[in-house]
């Protein structure tokens, strides 16, 4: 696998990775509830007539399996509207965040010298300064390269969108616009909130393990791009959030703007699956409101 980073793939959105890993982590420890075999749901209310849909996304995934999804791309053309995460604001990207920092991170203080060697050459033509990354950052971003790379054996000059960037792009072909919950800036900051108290040595030991699983192309832990690709997702929405930060916090938030959003239109939300997941998760917090969320099959 060639190791360089091509410059028009490399848009580093950092926190979608890690949103995704907290359903895993949690995912693990209670199996045997709430499988739904889809991941779009249909949600209406009988205070409108507005039809919208509601998308969980895994951000290794892209313009294949979305191609692949037909109903998916009809629930996308009905709507008025599509909400993600955040939007690619030039200028406000993570790439232009990182390289406008002033402080660097002493990597050998947390790579071995074959290691740095590593990272400096999957960097060598990336227009992100890696040096100005945070060990969380750098973590995020090479499980995500290990997902795409290792998992769904993406060739490294595959220059193809993240699904919920290329979701935006068939919005845009269709002149239906996009609006974002929360900006780049505060998914960094979360990022890095969310372990800023994690050892050095912590940091050290996960770099480590996960450069070596990118290495030895080791597909032991690719369950998660597994089951998610079948669709035979354990929801557990009686299941409490265990991280209020990433997802309980971030979904409350969210919840004030996707409600009125679903009053004024129809709206195809496309977020990751995380956060449809749990007794915090927005097909809980929908219910509640009143509306009716309907598991609609794409297979």
């Amino acid at each position: 696998m060639d190791h360089t980073i091509k410059k028009s793939i490399y848009a580093l959105a950092i926190l979608w990775l890690l949103s995704f890993q907290c359903a895993i982590a949690q995912l693990q420890n209670n199996q045997a509830t709430d499988t739904i075999t889809t991941i779009l749901f249909k949600v209406t209310s009988p205070h409108t007539d507005n039809v919208s849909y509601l998308f969980g996304t895994h951000h290794a995934f892209g313009k294949e399996f979305f191609d692949s999804l037909n109903i998916a791309h009809q629930a996308l053309a009905s709507s008025q509207i599509v909400i993600k995460e955040n939007l690619n604001i030039p200028g406000q990207t993570a790439q232009d965040i990182i390289n406008r920092r002033t402080n660097t991170t002493p990597w050998n203080k947390y790579l071995s010298n074959q290691d740095l060697a590593y990272i400096k050459n999957l960097f060598a033509t990336s227009p992100t300064d890696y040096n100005k990354m945070t060990p969380t950052e750098m973590y995020t971003f090479l499980n995500r390269h290990f997902k795409q790379q290792v998992c769904l054996n993406k060739a490294a000059d595959d220059t193809s969108l993240s699904l919920d960037d290329y979701i935006a792009t068939k919005a845009v072909e269709q002149n239906i616009p996009l609006y974002g919950l929360e900006t780049t800036q505060q998914q960094i900051t979360l990022l890095n909130k969310d372990v800023e108290r994690l050892p050095q040595k912590n940091h050290k030991r996960r770099l480590s393990n996960i450069i070596k699983k990118i290495k030895n192309k080791n597909i032991n832990n690719c369950e998660e791009t597994k089951w998610y690709a079948h669709m035979a997702i354990h929801y557990q929405l009686q299941a409490p959030c265990r991280n209020h930060l990433i997802l309980t916090d971030r979904n409350a938030l969210w919840m004030a703007q996707i409600s009125q959003k679903l009053q004024e239109k129809n709206c195809f939300i496309a977020v990751g699956l995380s956060h449809l997941m749990y007794s915090c998760g927005l097909i809980n917090q929908l219910t509640q409101l009143g509306y009716t969320v309907t598991p609609v099959y794409l297979k």
